[in-house]
Parts: structure tokens; sequence; C-alpha cells
């Protein structure tokens, strides 16, 4: 491949970036939640990035905390190391229990993340983090999660982002960093897709067996047919032999 290809490659690639980083800064003024790649379902496990720019021109951001409904009943979260932040996930006992899409019983459940900055890091004036966290079961009883955030400066300045989106869909000042759910998976169509592979295979199995028999007889033929070509020209070959020329001693 020439270098003219790569080049123009990269070219694009720099494009993309650049257009993503751009939407991402007009969008990203807020603390948001987002999802990359397909939406989590209802029910299902899901990875979700909590972005976090810092708003203050003199002052870094040094806590980010993370409040997780108890009523979605998620039993299980794990965050993804950042270094420099240490993550502290809190589980508590809920006063009823929250069943599952499975039918399981959570008694206790998360409901805080919390991701504090070690001495010497900060989140800078231009600058923003991405905390990620991944688990599970997710409810199966809503269309969206909302996480609402606390955001703490050096100093001990502190910026809630808690405000629910009215039904006007005008965006408020500090609005709760939310994701939308996608449906629920169907286990039926997920059965129907396993008999249909395991009948293919099957089938192929079959065919395939056929097709070995096939070639097992016919080999079996061809070695009968090459004995008997052997065995005559040995019996050719032990005849006496007539009709000699005269004279030949």
């Amino acid at each position: 491949m020439s270098h003219h290809v790569f080049r123009r490659a990269g070219v694009l690639a720099a494009t993309v970036a650049a257009t993503g980083l751009l939407g991402a800064g007009i969008a990203s003024a807020h603390v948001t939640a987002n999802v990359y790649g397909d939406q989590p379902a209802k029910g299902g496990y899901g990875t979700i990035f909590f972005r976090v720019p810092n708003e203050d021109a003199k002052l870094g951001t040094v806590k980010v905390e993370i409040d997780v409904k108890p009523d979605y009943g998620i039993g299980n979260i794990r965050t993804k190391p950042i270094p420099g932040w240490t993550a502290e996930v809190t589980k508590s006992k809920l006063p009823q229990p929250v069943t599952t899409a499975s039918g399981t019983k959570i008694t206790e459940a998360v409901t805080k993340v919390v991701w504090t900055a070690q001495p010497g890091t900060k989140i800078g004036s231009t600058e923003f983090q991405e905390f990620e966290i991944s688990g599970g079961p997710l409810p199966a009883n809503v269309d969206q999660l909302e996480f609402p955030a606390v955001q703490t400066y050096e100093g001990g300045k502190v910026v809630d982002w808690n405000q629910p989106t009215p039904p006007s869909g005008e965006e408020p000042e500090h609005p709760t960093p939310t994701i939308k759910l996608a449906a629920a998976e169907s286990s039926e169509h997920g059965g129907h897709a396993q008999t249909t592979a395991a009948g293919e295979n099957a089938e192929a199995a079959s065919a395939s067996d056929d097709t070995a028999r096939w070639l097992g007889g016919a080999g079996l033929v061809v070695g009968a047919l090459g004995l008997g070509v052997g065995a005559g020209a040995v019996l050719r070959s032990r005849r006496p032999a007539t009709g000699k020329t005269e004279g030949t001693k």
C-alpha cells in the first residue's frame, strides 16, 4: 500500500477525531453519563462512562461522587482503575428486596461510587477525565438511568449535578447525568438462534458422514479392481511360452 494511502487515512482519522472532540467540547460543559457502542439493555449488564470536565479556571477537581438509586437494585458494579485516583463502591441494605428480571431477589445494592484524587493528581482547568463503571443487572422497569453527581474542587468547592430535565426538554443549569436503556433482549430469540445453529451443525455433520461413507465404498471398489488386475498379471507371467522361432536354441 502506498504512502499516499496511509497519509490520506491519517488525515481522515485526525479529522474525525477533531470533529468528535469539538462536539464533545460543546456537550461536555456538564458532568455527563455516556455509552460507547450499543446501549445497555433493560435487565442486562452494561458499561457507563462519566465524563467530568473542569469548569473552574483556577481550581482543579479532586473528587467525583456518583449516586446510584437504591430502587435500581444494581447488585454489582466494578470500576476501571485510573492512575492517580482511588475508587470506592458503597453497597447498602435495601429496605425492601428488589427482584431482577431473572427472578433474583437483591437485598443489598450499590448506592454510591466515589473517586478521590491522590496527592498531586487533579483534573486541571482545561482538562476532563472519564470514570468508567461496569455492572448490573440493570433494572428492567425503567427507560433510563439517572446518576446524580457531586463534583468537588480544591479548597472544598462543591457543585451538584442533580437537576432533572423538565418535560419541556429545556436543559437545566446542572442536569443529572442520564443514559437511555435499550429494550430487554428476548431469550426466545436467542433460543431460536441456538436451535437453528444446532440444526445446521447436525445437517453438516450428516452430510460429511454420508460423503465419508461414499468415498470409503468407492475406495473398496477401486481396491478390488486393483487386486483383480494384479492377479491377472501374475497368472499371465506363469504361462509357458509357445510358438518359438525355428532355429532358436
